[in-house]
């Protein structure tokens, strides 16, 4: 972590502003998951309404990664974070009076949470770079990392305590009121304009800066083939963290509300200790290297995890600790090559045109998951958790030893930051690695 950084006004207020928003969201998150698992216990319910995601990424990404390079960033981020807090505190006072969400309304919460964040993901990509000076870049999005993974440690802890303690209505106003705690704390952020709106706004324009968007990312091989490895570890892996694991742990196990927050909290260390841990060996790896070694590592993890012995009638401590342990190694993995990716981006994506490609990027990246979700929640309702294990590592596996050859070609070289309009050669090496 570097203090330096932190003693900048910009940089703090930007991590303040993204800790106390995470804290609302990741909490809302875990009490949701719980809710919905009480009033349904059904996996693939649980899974539809984490899947739902897919119609909005699908419709919206285009017009957020476009919009997020045309709009002032301060002031779009401010509106995106007022705009949950006022639909969030609404559910709130729904809940305080009917005493229960319907299924209709929890679908409609993670649809609309998906489209703002969307817009904010587009606008937000561009701040940090602009806020920090290029060589300081990866010791800032170290630091973010621990900073937010703080955030994502003590998330499951508060809202295990509320959650059991007052229930989902207090769950909801805590969200509400943290975004707009998160939206005054950037009002004070001095972020120099990078955003270039069209002389005229048209269908035209938008067309023309979409397409420059996927260009970037199609034209270098590198960034292609993480996007095709990227994708297929989320279709086969994020089912694992987010649906298979709160599954096993609250339907098979039977582990109480502490217990699953504690998993939870082990998972959010694992993502603190590695850069902390790792921080200096990340910056002398080259990249393609560090990708496949972090890739692999967590498709051996999932497949080492489908021995784990899951039977609710067993003493739930053994496997519930060896969940913990296939867990960690699976968060300190992939958080590896999430500082360097984004270090990486940052380094290489011109500021106006960031909020485009990292809107493609990641929805490229991550349109197979909600399909993972659907298949793999089926799974969880048909057959032993065990074998979907199997299922997810092997499809990992297979995947990460086809691109081996295109991983591990690249360098330790940067190129430098693309011009507007300009193409990245993609023989170029690049350095290390969501």
């Amino acid at each position: 972590m570097s203090i330096k950084l932190l003693k900048q006004k910009n940089f703090l207020l930007l991590l303040i502003g993204k800790l106390i928003s995470l804290l609302g969201s990741n909490m809302l998150q875990f009490a949701l998951s719980l809710y919905v698992l009480k009033i349904t216990g059904s996996a693939t319910v649980f899974a539809s309404i984490l899947s739902i995601i897919i119609i909005p990424r699908l419709i919206f990404s285009p017009f957020g990664g476009v919009m997020g390079d045309w709009f002032d960033r301060k002031k779009s981020i401010i509106f995106w974070d007022t705009l949950n807090f006022i639909f969030i505190g609404s559910l709130s006072i729904i809940f305080a009076l009917q005493g229960n969400l319907k299924l209709s309304l929890i679908y409609t919460l993670v649809i609309f949470l998906e489209i703002v964040e969307i817009f904010f993901h587009s606008s937000i990509s561009a701040v940090l770079p602009s806020i920090v000076s290029k060589d300081d870049l990866l010791e800032a999005n170290a630091t973010n990392s621990i900073v937010l993974n703080i955030g994502n440690l003590l998330a499951p802890l508060l809202a295990a305590a509320l959650y059991g303690t007052f229930g989902m209505g207090t769950i909801l106003a805590i969200t509400s009121i943290s975004f707009m705690l998160s939206a005054v704390t950037k009002m004070f952020i001095n972020i120099p304009k990078s955003n270039k709106m069209p002389e005229k706004i048209s269908l035209s324009a938008f067309k023309d800066d979409f397409l420059g968007g996927i260009r970037l990312i199609k034209d270098n091989k590198l960034f292609t083939t993480i996007v095709i490895v990227g994708g297929v570890l989320n279709f086969s892996i994020a089912p694992v963290a987010q649906i298979g694991i709160t599954f096993i742990s609250k339907e098979i196990l039977k582990v109480t509300d502490f217990q699953f927050g504690l998993f939870q909290t082990i998972m959010s260390t694992s993502m603190i200790l590695a850069p902390l841990i790792g921080g200096k060996y990340v910056k002398k790896m080259r990249i393609g290297k560090l990708l496949f070694t972090s890739f692999l590592a967590i498709g051996f993890t999932v497949l080492s995890m489908s021995l784990i012995p899951l039977k609710s009638s067993m003493n739930v401590i053994i496997p519930y600790v060896l969940l913990l342990i296939g867990s960690f190694i699976i968060g300190m993995s992939a958080t590896f090559a999430n500082i360097s990716l984004g270090t990486l981006f940052s380094q290489i994506v011109p500021l106006e045109l960031m909020g485009r490609a990292s809107t493609i990027m990641s929805m490229a990246m991550t349109i197979l998951i909600p399909i993972g979700q659907m298949l793999f929640g089926y799974l969880y309702d048909r057959i032993e958790a065990n074998y979907v294990f199997v299922i997810a590592g092997v499809i990992l596996l297979v995947d990460i030893f086809v691109h081996k050859k295109s991983l591990l070609e690249y360098g330790l070289e940067i190129p430098k930051k693309a011009e507007k309009g300009a193409e990245i050669d993609e023989n170029q090496v690049l350095p290390e690695v969501e």
